[in-house]
């Protein structure tokens, strides 16, 4: 067995150890037990999940009292010392499970992190499969996991693209960074078709695949390159490489993205598509040149990914029930409304595939056209050569169609158009860029739509945002205080839940998202309102009187069923200062 030099100290129970440093009372202590022996776990994690302490104070009692150093990310740092190549001495798979990760080597000696110091048994099999002596310090599980995750390639993209040839990589990164300026077109070239950046570039787009992201940033600033990725609408910044490579790793994605390499002064657009992770994805390209260099974003279009059904998408039963009754129309104009991002071409999507059929004559105008839809015409618009939404659209209404969606409505000769060829006969689906659905109703009226032809085209304005769903994995339920709750009505719903982090989440609590609608749907009395040229407010509460759910209302039923947090339905419907979810 492992032995140290404090191993002579007696072990005491680890509550007693805490009462004796002063971090824990007895009182506590005992209902810590009591909620052990019903909810099962170890005794640290039912302190710190009651809220009497944090994992970083047991930590560092337990270490005056074993005389074991005590190291954290936040102080001395705790960084696995990739040099002496310890990743290879204890599998990935056993540092997870075991919660240790090697830090450094030394002769016939390692050391190594590790979050329980009782656990003599792991720390054995790591002396029989390392077959040296073991020099433990102690840190919380979260440093060790990120120490984990440095080591075995997560936060360390560079590590597997740089390894086998490092000492080449570096002499050409010299030369990049002392020619950045006056690069020429075939040293741009080689530079990007060298083997490294190649496979540092795939390893870029693999990880995002990976982790599930919909978008790639990569950006330039004073002695670094930023790289970070978008997932579940929240940017995630990675370690990145060395700022040497940013010319070779641009260049690469413009050779992709079949873009002139050579031009760094203007915006440029490109796409080009991958297999990674057994599937298909494109890639939609964008370059703009700033002050420190060139900034590049990917998104991600994950085809596999395409919602087919639309109660997938997060509509309520009622709420599913309106929108298939407005998009089941034979004519109408219906509008969906929100922010960049929060999945508007979606929900299209889905509801072209449910009206479509063979008898149907669907024709789209879009920029860009996102995903390929089986059985609808899709046109892309190029303003550059004259093709507009105006212009297609009226290219449209002379190919017989039954059905229309456009990209956007940006101007007036659009809406007006969207707008006739409702009242002519055809359903036209169109999105907005507004707060909330009666938003929509001002806008097009403040762009010149005579309030008396909206109201007989306008069927139904849906406003949606996009909502982080819970971790089912690791999601834990809670009672809010009084605090919390005092503008919150819940309906009687004693618990909710918040966010825990695993494996499967990737520490956030979060996996995944879904939608929250606002749907108005027209009334004779709403019409009356719109024609008087009545104030937002009052179509507001006409719309709840005929059974609108506003998104917050949307948000806070998902916040009872369990779906996704307070913190969440704040941030993404009211836009207020979050709140603490652990302040219960």
């Amino acid at each position: 067995m492992i032995v140290w030099d404090t191993m002579a100290i007696e072990y005491k129970r680890i509550g007693e150890i805490l009462i004796k440093e002063g971090v824990i009372t007895e009182s506590q202590l005992k209902e810590a037990i009591d909620t052990q022996k019903r909810d099962g776990g170890a005794i640290g994690e039912m302190l710190v999940r009651l809220g009497f302490t944090k994992e970083e104070d047991i930590v560092v009692a337990l270490s005056k009292q074993l005389g074991m150093p005590y190291v954290s990310l936040n102080k001395e740092v705790i960084q696995p010392a990739m040099e002496h190549n310890v990743s290879r001495l204890i599998p990935e798979s056993f540092a997870r499970e075991c919660k240790v990760v090697p830090l450094s080597k030394t002769l016939n000696s390692i050391t190594v992190a590790i979050s329980d110091p009782f656990n003599l048994i792991g720390l054995d099999d790591v002396k029989k499969m390392t077959k040296c002596e073991v020099n433990p310090v102690l840190s919380t599980s979260k440093d060790i996991a990120d120490a984990i995750d440095i080591l075995y390639g997560k936060k360390d993209l560079l590590k597997e693209a740089v390894e086998s040839s490092y000492e080449d990589l570096e002499t050409d990164l010299e030369v990049v960074e002392s020619k950045d300026k006056g690069l020429s077109l075939d040293e741009i070239v080689a530079k990007a078709g060298e083997a490294p950046v190649v496979k540092l570039v795939n390893l870029l787009l693999v990880e995002a695949v990976r982790m599930r992201a919909s978008d790639i940033h990569v950006e330039s600033f004073p002695g670094k390159i930023t790289i970070r990725y978008r997932v579940d609408g929240i940017l995630h910044e990675i370690p990145p490489p060395s700022q040497r490579l940013l010319p070779a790793i641009v260049s690469r994605i413009k050779i992709l993205s079949k873009m002139d390499i050579a031009e760094k002064r203007l915006p440029q657009d490109g796409s080009f598509s991958v297999r990674a992770e057994d599937k298909v994805v494109d890639l939609r390209v964008s370059t703009i040149p700033t002050i420190h260099g060139e900034k590049v974003v990917m998104r991600i279009l994950d085809k596999a990914n395409i919602p087919t059904d639309l109660g997938g998408l997060g509509f309520e039963d009622m709420e599913l029930a309106r929108f298939e009754e407005a998009i089941f129309k034979p004519y109408g104009l219906i509008f969906i409304t929100g922010p960049t991002g929060s999945g508007k071409t979606t929900t299209l999507y889905a509801g072209l595939r449910k009206i479509y059929t063979p008898e149907k004559n669907i024709l789209t105008i879009e920029d860009p056209v996102e995903y390929r839809l089986s059985g609808i015409n899709q046109v892309q618009a190029k303003p550059a050569i004259g093709l507009t939404f105006a212009a297609g659209l009226r290219a449209f209404l002379r190919q017989d169609p039954d059905i229309i969606m456009v990209g956007e409505v940006r101007d007036l000769e659009t809406a007006e158009i969207c707008v006739k060829a409702s009242i002519t006969g055809h359903l036209v689906f169109s999105t907005l860029h507004t707060n909330d659905a009666v938003g929509v109703i001002s806008r097009l009226i403040d762009i010149g739509i005579p309030p008396y032809m909206l109201t007989t085209s306008l069927e139904m304005v849906v406003a949606q945002r996009l909502i982080r769903k819970l971790c089912t994995k690791c999601k834990e339920e809670f009672t809010p205080s009084k605090e919390i709750l005092k503008d919150i009505d819940l309906g009687g719903v004693a618990s909710i839940f918040r966010p825990k982090g695993c494996k499967w989440c990737m520490n956030t609590g979060y996996y995944g998202r879904v939608a929250v609608y606002e749907i108005l749907k027209m009334t004779n009395k709403m019409r009356e309102l719109i024609v008087k040229r009545d104030t937002d407010a009052k179509l507001l509460d006409e719309a709840k009187s005929g059974g609108m759910r506003t998104l917050w209302e949307s948000a806070i039923s998902k916040v009872k069923s369990g779906v996704t947090t307070l913190e969440e339905a704040y941030r993404v419907t009211l836009e207020k200062e979050k709140i603490d979810d652990g302040a219960a």
